[in-house]
């Protein structure tokens, strides 16, 4: 099930932001084809990025194998790609190719820097590309250095979630132009859309331009975390005056005259000092007991060994095992075509004898035939 069942999209393999676009679309139901590399290179490795996809290993450096991938896209609605600009023209399914083959292919492409531009070709990593966009300079501890909010910004956030707006937006132009598309999705780009509401900011004057000085960034003491008395972390987001109010109920400060200036950012560090001084008197469970499901925007700090025992995590069903191993249930909801987690990670080739028969009806003499000439693998093969 899923809304994007009916679709299907080329992935060729690699890492981080593109198989995160790729699950997003086999979650929500769409025939997500990886292509592996075909060779003893080629490798198993259990990930929630390549669950409910399909895998076909193929020889790229063969002409015969290059042929099979624009094979591939005659039938598909979108391919996605990770590599460096360049690449995939060299080796022969770049987007001129692919589209020749199918002129309504919408053609993905995940970079960090983009497809052109004096960086472009330059190596780089999340940390990098959400330096440049201005996101790393704004998180971090007053007067310490910046620190990386792992790579959730620009890998997937502002990189494997926009190439996914990206295709999808492109295959309904698709439905309506009859014409396919290239995608330039670049997380440079994707951060910088991510920071649009601290523009904002900068613009009508309200942001200071200093890691920890602001409402949103640990400046405020509304809007901080705090430490408790077993040594775990809570977290606090009392902005509207109304929940602020309620803040101060619970924790007996309501009195205290000194909170009454809520945005007075010149009393926050001294005001945050005595939060932290309240909250070190009790436990987190304990001021869970307190607060949780308040108005005061509360909530536990729970590790990823922790969130799957939550009460709400477990009434939404938001983690799943699969593979052996617990991970996120697709996102979002639908109330008629709901996703499903059916399968897991496929071995690399394990869907290639199904995919050339089925999907491009070669018979199994055809298949044998590239599999013994190392066009294609099937050592691993599952069908």
């Amino acid at each position: 099930m899923g809304p994007l069942r009916g679709f299907t999209v080329i992935e060729l393999a690699g890492i981080g932001p593109g198989p995160f676009c790729g699950m997003m679309l086999a979650d929500m139901g769409a025939r997500v084809i990886r292509v592996d590399r075909a060779g003893p290179d080629a490798r198993v490795r259990k990930e929630v990025a390549s669950r409910g996809k399909e895998s076909i290993a193929i020889n790229l450096k063969d002409p015969r194998g290059v042929q099979i991938v624009l094979d591939l896209c005659r039938e598909a609605d979108a391919l996605i790609e990770g590599f460096r600009p360049g690449v995939t023209e060299r080796l022969g399914v770049g987007p001129d190719d692919c589209m020749a083959a199918n002129p309504k292919l919408v053609y993905g492409r995940m970079t960090g820097w983009g497809q052109d531009g004096p960086l472009a070709m330059a190596a780089g990593h999340d940390i990098n590309y959400i330096s440049i966009a201005g996101a790393l300079h704004a998180i971090g501890p007053k007067n310490g250095k910046p620190v990386p909010p792992l790579n959730l910004i620009g890998d997937f956030g502002g990189g494997g979630m926009l190439l996914a707006f990206g295709v999808l937006a492109g295959m309904l132009e698709a439905q309506k132009s009859g014409r396919g598309q290239v995608v330039d999705a670049a997380m440079v780009d994707g951060t910088a859309a991510l920071m649009g509401m601290f523009f904002t900011s900068l613009g009508n004057g309200s942001w200071v331009d200093e890691r920890g000085s602001n409402g949103l960034d640990g400046g405020a003491h509304y809007y901080n975390t705090y430490e408790t008395a077993d040594g775990k972390f809570i977290s606090i987001g009392s902005i509207e005056p109304e929940f602020y109010a309620e803040l101060l109920e619970k924790t007996g400060l309501g009195d205290d005259p000194e909170f009454k200036d809520q945005r007075n950012a010149d009393t926050w560090e001294h005001l945050s000092g005595k939060l932290t001084r309240v909250f070190l008197t009790r436990s987190r469970d304990e001021w869970c007991d307190i607060m949780e499901g308040s108005d005061v925007c509360f909530a536990p700090i729970l590790s990823i060994t922790e969130v799957q025992n939550h009460p709400h995590n477990q009434a939404r069903g938001a983690y799943r095992e699969l593979d052996g191993f617990l991970q996120p249930a697709p996102a979002p909801r639908y109330s008629r075509t709901v996703p499903e987690l059916t399968t897991g990670t496929p071995d690399p080739g394990g869907n290639t004898q199904n995919i050339l028969t089925g999907t491009l009806g070669l018979d199994d003499a055809k298949v044998r035939e590239l599999a013994t000439s190392g066009v294609v693998a099937l050592a691993n093969a599952t069908d």
